[in-house]
């Protein structure tokens, strides 16, 4: 068995050992100067017109999406950087999915996980809010080098360690070391260390199994090494055979080594495949029909399902079917929620409209009748609304319609209900709750609405309102629903007609009580 130097030795002198293009070469000897310029930079990527052409591609393409065009690469690497540029340079050197030798090796797999683990890695730093979210991405790409030379110098062997880890015997790394003597981790980091690779790509690919043995206690080192970690993980998920173990496992070293929260994850988890996709367009690499995280977890689940119930109903096209209802059948619900919404909800301030409120109250009615209790409802006016518009604009009084209904919902239970009545009018309605209650939550929305301080774009404005309250018990009173919306629209009237900001409860004998 050979010593891993001995592997090393033999790959770094095989004729298979890929080799970097002249221009990226170069770049990684000068991007190592002190005194290199950003001139220096694009006057040398500037002699190859092809892989200038493929630079400027990416750069005005999504992946950046710069406001305005670049339109030649010493404006590129100004805007980009020493980093960004020998990223991308080094992108292009690797990715050639238009070279592709028959030699057994599958290249157009190995480039997409490569992708896909590189798009992780660039998510996942921009997600953490770390500069130079390009050496995640080129080091991301880059982690399974060691795979490609190892496959190539030594391909009946490579063919063992495939099948090995296909049928869940062993991890690559041990197969690698039980049938070659080294694996991937250390080759791909001590060629690219040959290469002259900085340490931000070869640490990486060296300890991205393991970063807790990372001997450098640099920061940028360590986020570079579990980023590039995690990404590993979740391209994994897509092949596994128990996919929902290592989309736990993602989550769970996430939380750990980036402290993610759970948000940040689901969020990362639905756009990753839609990001590879994307990208793979920049790198001339075609990516169809990526599935997401979770319908590769619907899949998994699906084929379980199926095959627990017989053998012989076990047909992909029976799973691909019942996972394509599954998600026909989620987005529906979802756009219904979004329909029940649109159909409830006023759009300017979010608060329940005239048509919500109007059944609520009816359901609210009725139950208080077969329970005895007694419900309130509370009329609201913003006080010379009308004035307050003409002379600031509707644009303001927009703005002071939102964070008023802001407030109210602050001062109330969680199941009171606010409405837009109508206009610069609202209404609340209190269940469980008799008329001298009601009046002491208006009071407090009143007295909180007059001392709240309304910003917008540097100007404050202050607001008042007038309040109505009337109340109903449905099992003792003769009363209806709109007699109750009748009262406590004439309790609203007084408050007005007694100097406004005031609240103002209804009462059958004609005699009004307010604050």
């Amino acid at each position: 068995m050979m010593t891993q130097e001995d592997v090393l030795n033999f790959v770094l002198s095989s004729d298979e050992l890929p080799t970097l293009s002249a221009v990226a070469s170069r770049l990684i000897s000068i991007t190592a100067e002190e005194d290199t310029t950003i001139s220096d930079i694009a006057s040398l990527i500037s002699k190859d017109i092809s892989l200038s052409t493929k630079i400027l591609k990416v750069v005005n393409s999504s992946f950046y999406s710069f406001p305005q065009q670049i339109g030649t690469i010493h404006q590129a690497a100004s805007i980009l950087g020493t980093n960004a540029v020998r990223s991308l340079v080094l992108s292009f050197s690797f990715l050639k999915p238009d070279k592709q030798k028959k030699d057994g090796f599958d290249y157009a797999t190995f480039w997409e996980k490569s992708l896909s683990e590189a798009v992780a890695s660039r998510m996942l730093m921009t997600t953490v809010g770390a500069d130079d979210t390009e050496e995640g991405f080129i080091a991301g790409l880059l982690q399974n080098l060691g795979v490609l030379v190892l496959a190539k110098a030594f391909p009946a062997e490579y063919k063992k360690i495939d099948q090995a880890v296909a049928d869940e015997e062993m991890e690559r790394c041990e197969a690698e070391i039980k049938f070659i003597g080294a694996d991937h981790t250390y080759i791909g980091s001590e060629v690219c260390r040959s290469w002259g690779f900085p340490a931000e790509i070869v640490e990486p690919l060296r300890y991205h199994h393991e970063p807790h043995k990372l001997p450098s206690k640099d920061a940028k080192l360590k986020l570079l090494c579990e980023v590039v970690c995690l990404s590993g993980i979740i391209s994994r998920v897509y092949n596994a055979k128990k996919p929902d173990e290592l989309v736990g496992l993602f989550k769970s070293q996430a939380k750990r080594r980036l402290h993610l929260t759970e948000k940040k994850l689901e969020d990362f988890l639905d756009r990753v495949h839609m990001e590879v996709e994307e990208i793979g367009k920049f790198f001339d690499i075609k990516i169809q029909n990526q599935k997401s995280i979770a319908e590769v977890l619907q899949i998994a689940n699906a084929e379980l399902s199926v095959l627990n119930l017989s053998y012989e109903q076990m047909n992909r096209s029976l799973v691909e079917k019942t996972v394509q209802l599954e998600m026909l059948t989620a987005e529906l619900e979802k756009k219904n929620k979004l329909l029940e919404r649109l159909a409830n909800v006023d759009g300017l301030t979010e608060a329940y409209n005239h048509r919500y409120f109007q059944n609520f109250l009816d359901r609210e009615i009725n139950r208080s009748e077969r329970n005895d209790y007694t419900l309130s409802v509370v009329m609201v006016d913003i006080d010379n609304f009308k004035k307050f518009n003409d002379l600031h604009g509707h644009q303001v009084g927009d703005y002071i319609l939102k964070q008023f209904a802001d407030v109210a919902r602050s001062l109330l239970r969680e199941y009171d209900l606010f409405a837009r009545y109508g206009g610069e009018e609202f209404v609340l309605v209190l269940p469980e709750t008799n008329a001298q209650e009601g009046e002491v939550v208006a009071e407090k929305f009143r007295s909180t609405l007059s001392e709240h301080t309304f910003t917008h774009e540097r100007e404050t404005y202050y607001i008042t309102a007038s309040f109505g309250v009337s109340d109903i018990s449905p099992a003792k009173d003769k009363i209806d629903k709109n007699d109750v919306i009748s009262q406590a629209d004439s309790a609203l009237y007084e408050s007005k007609k007694k100097g406004r900001n005031r609240v103002t409860v209804y009462s059958a004998k004609k005699k009004w009580f307010g604050k």
